[in-house]
């Protein structure tokens, strides 16, 4: 299978994760283009650019591993989450994420946040 085009969102603003986490508006100005990895870990497994949006961080990139590329295709593997470093947070009932350095987006059977998810595949 040859490199699978996907889209979707690595991050929903607003909305909280697993850990209680909210990523506002803003947060990630200046990201472009990094790696994309499967699950956090090894080595890159395609790339990804990203974007903010009035949703959140609009993901489009390419699966260059068959396997997973095939599982994405399939729908089996929708997930999507984020590696970051935090530079500014803002501490209440709820840590609010405004500015933080992306490291890497990962494709991942389990997101942290529950609306980080593909929704389109092409190729």
């Amino acid at each position: 299978m040859a490199a699978l085009g996907f889209a979707g969102y690595a991050a929903v603003f607003d909305a909280p994760d697993r850990g209680g986490d909210v990523i506002r508006r803003g947060a990630f100005v200046g990201a472009e283009t990094v790696p994309l990895l499967w699950q956090h870990r090894g080595s890159p497994v395609g790339s990804v650019t990203v974007e903010e949006d009035a949703r959140g961080l609009r993901a489009i990139g390419s699966v260059d591993d068959p396997e997973l590329a095939r599982l994405v295709a399939a729908g089996a593997v929708d997930g999507l989450s984020i590696g970051y470093r935090t530079l500014e947070a803002r501490h209440g009932a709820r840590r609010e994420l405004r500015r933080v350095a992306l490291i890497e987006v990962s494709l991942v059977a389990q997101p942290m946040q529950p609306l980080a998810r593909v929704h389109a595949v092409s190729g």
